[in-house]
């Protein structure tokens, strides 16, 4: 689902430019100093050696000395750009060593999209479509393999306990993908406004649910679920099978994109329940 029915609207960052994402590359290689409103948390523009290239992404880790769990954190449709940026620096400076990748490295560096954005228009949306193409079943399974060990592989990681991955709109087919193929290490799956969950293909993600062994968190949006109405069911269905702990609800008054500041549909006080609710989630899966 995530854009082709039900989309955010207008996206509009101000710092979501190549010139602004330039500047802030630069400020997180440490080539020139700027001032951050969170001095706790540490971020680094990171590349990660894939079985398909090289892939772009941003690393944020706590400052303060000691061992922390990962999380990797898959964005929405339009990829690694500020607004995830603040979430990764968020994250870390709640305690975890956070991974956010560019979705489409396979074609284009990040920011892959500059300036403005409007789902409504065709134009816009057109933009996408051959982005959107690089991301397969495959490819995410391959990618997935080789950022859990790049998670692993960094110093401030706590390789004795589990790795958490969350997934914003199509961001949340990968978070399944995420746990199948590293169900030895991810103990805790979050999506947030998930398109796609439930598919009729024979590689749709919720099958990989009895194979992992992971906690999971699914938030859907209001007209997400108006518009496929049996997904949450079947999804607590599957749950209940795989005999996987699972919390599976609906916002009420939340549309798709709820999370993601910067879009027309942005819901603070919705996305802070959500976020309280995936903090609760780390705690107790990832410890």
């Amino acid at each position: 689902m995530c854009d082709d029915d039900i989309h955010p609207g207008l996206v509009h960052d101000p710092r979501l430019s190549r010139r602004a994402f330039g500047l802030m590359t630069v400020a997180a290689t440490g080539v020139a100093t700027v001032a951050r409103a969170d001095e706790a948390v540490e971020e680094k523009d990171v590349e990660i050696k894939t079985a398909d290239g090289v892939a772009d992404a941003a690393l944020f880790y706590p400052k303060a000395k000691g061992k922390h769990p990962a999380v990797l954190l898959w964005p929405d449709v339009m990829s690694l750009r500020p607004v995830f940026r603040d979430m990764g620096r968020r994250l870390a400076a709640a305690g975890y060593v956070v991974l956010v990748p560019n979705l489409y490295y396979r074609v284009k560096k990040a920011p892959v999209i500059d300036g403005t954005f409007n789902f409504a228009n065709p134009e816009d949306r057109a933009k996408i479509t051959p982005l959107r193409a690089s991301v397969t079943p495959a490819g995410t399974f391959k990618d997935a393999e080789a950022y859990v060990a790049f998670l692993d592989a960094q110093p401030q990681t706590d390789k004795g306990k589990k790795i958490g991955v969350q997934g914003y709109c199509m961001g949340g087919p990968l978070s399944f993908r995420t746990a199948g193929a590293a169900p030895g290490r991810i103990g805790a799956v979050a999506t947030f406004h998930g398109g796609g969950l439930i598919t009729a293909d024979a590689d749709s993600p919720h099958l990989l649910i009895p194979k992992t062994h992971a906690s999971y968190l699914i938030e859907i949006a209001e007209n997400d679920d108006q518009k496929e109405p049996d997904v949450k069911d079947k999804l607590k269905a599957a749950f209940a099978e795989a005999k996987r702990p699972a919390q599976v609800e609906v916002f009420a008054g939340a549309a798709h994109g709820w999370t993601v500041k910067g879009s027309q549909v942005y819901n603070e006080a919705a996305a802070e329940t959500a976020w309280a609710n995936l903090l609760a989630l780390y705690k107790k899966a990832l410890g």
